[in-house]
């Protein structure tokens, strides 16, 4: 399959828009065509083809056309030699986990990080497979280096951090893991590469959640992994063909038409949420609001130098509350939806309450329960009316 790649010669919305599209040459579409196939047609002979040939047009666990569209895309808008689109985000890091990852090594992570990669590096790796993990507050880069050990592989980060939104410098660690012959992986997802591109700072693998900005509708799941090409090899023959967390040809079409509108996505999400951050600020019953955008976050200043355009469109914030006004304030709320994920065209929030169980690993404000926001792309002037209207009716005002 001819690749049809922008490089960097061009600006990052044209590449959103024409890497990995062509004409489709049966047809003359100027749209790829959506190829729901499992199977595809063998050569002559086909006696010594390698059935677990990664990334070949053979039988779609191993890679399927639309797949490989949508990664020449992801590359490209990464900054990375090569991508690996897999089912869904957690797909993306158990794949670059298991591939990477033997019994002895060690891994030093986030305290902040998504709940399954808590799950995978804290329990079920270190449980099943004698993986050893290190829990760190990676915004203190101290702290990282103290971690490490002689047999760390891996350092895992995510920036901003999901749910507090706590910032790490990727360059800073990228140094501090390759000067002990380990590796870096960025989980990307809150900012998009739009914002931030953690190839291009240094490190060695970046993440994404594709269900989230990079689709931006809602309505289809996939994660992908960027990285060198001799890295990815490994991971796509692993942890795709032999794991199975193949990503169907439909939900790769749809991101691939979503991920075209990310450019202006992002511009509305990235101007929307520093509103509201800063409305946020002005009430009465709010207790916090974490917004790397804003200059009283303790991270803004490493935000402002990794990141580019703007800071994302989640935030989280608390009320001077108790947990059913956190609930009764959310059953007011008419633009903004309660639900999870983040990163669709509409606001979504949920209330996070006090028995998470990685409470303890959070700042003190977050410990009485919090909402974590992810702004949409309606005006902001409708949404800060939503819930002014809200804490009007709870007295927060």
């Amino acid at each position: 399959m001819e690749k049809h790649t922008f490089g960097k010669e061009y600006g990052f919305q044209t590449r959103a828009v024409h890497t990995g599209n062509d004409v489709d040459a049966e047809t003359g579409a100027i749209k790829r065509p959506i190829t729901m196939a499992n199977s595809y047609a063998l050569p002559y002979d086909p006696s010594d083809l390698n059935w677990s040939s990664a990334g070949k047009n053979l039988y779609t666990r191993n890679g399927g056309s639309n797949q490989q569209y949508l990664q020449e895309k992801l590359a490209s808008l990464e900054g990375g030699e090569d991508c690996i689109v897999l089912a869904s985000g957690v797909a993306a890091l158990s794949g670059l986990f298991f591939a990477l990852l033997e019994s002895g090594d060690h891994v030093v992570f986030s305290s902040v990080t998504y709940i399954a990669v808590y799950r995978l590096l804290h329990e079920l790796l270190k449980n099943k497979f004698h993986v050893d993990t290190t829990i760190v507050d990676t915004s203190d880069l101290e702290a990282v280096k103290k971690a490490i050990r002689p047999n760390t592989k891996l350092v895992h980060i995510e920036t901003p951090g999901n749910p507090t939104l706590t910032i790490s410098d990727i360059r800073a660690i990228a140094d501090i893991a390759h000067e002990n012959g380990a590796l870096l992986s960025v989980d990307n997802t809150f900012a998009s590469p739009y914002n931030q591109r953690p190839i291009e700072l240094g490190a060695d693998f970046t993440i994404e959640s594709l269900t989230k900005y990079i689709n931006g509708h809602g309505d289809a799941m996939g994660g992908a992994i960027i990285g060198k090409k001799a890295y990815l090899d490994i991971i796509r023959a692993q942890s795709q063909v032999n794991l199975g967390a193949t990503i169907s040809p439909f939900n790769a079409w749809l991101i691939m038409r979503g991920s075209v509108t990310l450019p202006l996505r992002m511009r509305q999400h990235n101007e929307n949420a520093l509103r509201v951050a800063k409305y946020l600020q002005t009430v009465k019953g709010v207790s916090f609001v974490a917004y790397p955008g804003l200059e009283s976050h303790k991270g803004h200043d490493i935000a402002v130098k990794q990141m580019q355009g703007g800071f994302g469109g989640v935030l989280s914030f608390g009320l001077h509350a108790d947990h059913d006004t956190y609930n009764r304030f959310v059953s007011h709320l008419k633009v903004i939806t309660s639900a999870v994920s983040l990163g669709h065209d509409e606001s979504l929030i949920v209330f996070l309450g006090e028995n998470d169980e990685r409470q303890y690993l959070y700042p003190e404000e977050f410990h009485g329960g919090f909402f974590r926001f992810s702004v949409g792309i309606e005006d902001a002037e409708d949404i800060i009316a939503d819930l002014e209207q809200a804490f009007a009716k709870e007295g927060l005002l």
